[in-house]
This record gives C-alpha cells, structure tokens and sequence, in this order.
C-alpha cells in the first residue's frame, strides 16, 4: 500500500467514524520519517487542510523539537510555541494558533535548546497534555522529527496511526 492509498483509507474511515454521534476522543496521527527532508511538514500540512475542507477539526502539532518549521511554511510567526508550555510558563491551549483554512496548529519552536534536549520526563508530561485537546480538535496531526530518537519513538507509540514519508532513495 502506498502513501496516497494509505492517505485515501484513513479519510474514508474517518468519514464513517464522523457519522456516529458518540463523543469521541481526538485521533492522534504521527508523520514520521526516518531521514529529514522527504515532505512530513508538506504532507502533514496538505493533510490537515485537507481534513478540515472535509468538515474535521484539525490541530497540528510540529513536534520537531528545535528545528520546527510549520510556522515557516505557513508564513504565520506565533506569540507562543511548545517551549512555553514545556517550560510551564503556558498551558498546552494557550499556544495554539489558528491557521489557513481553519486549522489550528502548536508550533514546536526553532533553535530553542532546551527543546532539542527534551527529557523523558518533559516529553511524557507534553504527551499526557495531548489527552486534554479533544474538544479542540477531532485529529491531532503530529510532525515528528526526522529519525529513530527515543523521543520520536515515543510519539509514535502514543498515536492512534502512524504515516510513514519516504523517498525512493537508499538514504531515505
């Protein structure tokens, strides 16, 4: 199965899941990748306008601590961003920024150390954090980092889904 195929699944089963008038809590989706510059910041970009265009509320989450870059892509420069809420200055829903289209979206920060030297700790206080978002969004996209950190394996491990975005590459 390919990546479009992969994209295509979730969003047909997120239809039906829509249809249901449960409460729900937010799915949680990981792009990752194991090698930088392949497209996770462009597809998780793409995928969350995408979502919301079909009536979802989407939270993007640019963990790629240190080196985030949605902000970038998206031309908008936050007050706040995930070191705010890591350094307990904010609370996770003070940092959140509306976006194009209606998304909503956390940005990770660029530069900042203390984010690329996360502790285990931190990073399991953040992702207990996500659990509270469920009435801010109905999927929480995550853009990791690039890699196989622990740190990454850790948000991975704590999504619903996981989209792996390679390149036909040997080094991807």
């Amino acid at each position: 199965m390919d990546q479009a195929e992969k994209l295509r699944q979730i969003v047909q089963e997120l239809k039906l899941k829509k249809t249901s008038m449960e409460p729900k809590e937010a799915r949680i989706i990981a792009v990752t990748s194991g090698k930088g510059g392949v497209g996770k910041t462009n597809f998780t970009l793409n995928c969350g306008i995408a979502l919301k265009k079909i009536g979802y509320r989407v939270l993007i989450i640019d963990a790629d601590f240190g080196l985030a870059n949605i902000d970038v892509m998206l031309g908008i420069t936050p007050k706040y961003n995930l070191f705010h809420v890591i350094d307990g200055k904010r609370k996770i829903q003070d940092v959140i920024t509306e976006g194009p289209c209606g998304i909503k979206f956390i940005s990770g920060g660029s530069g900042i150390w203390e984010l690329i030297n996360l502790s285990s700790h931190k990073l399991e206080e953040f992702m207990v954090m996500l659990e509270g978002l469920d009435n801010i969004a109905d999927i929480i996209l995550i853009d990791t980092g690039a890699g196989v950190s622990e740190r990454i394996l850790k948000m991975v491990l704590a999504a619903n889904e996981v989209i792996i975005i390679t390149t036909p590459e040997p080094t991807a």
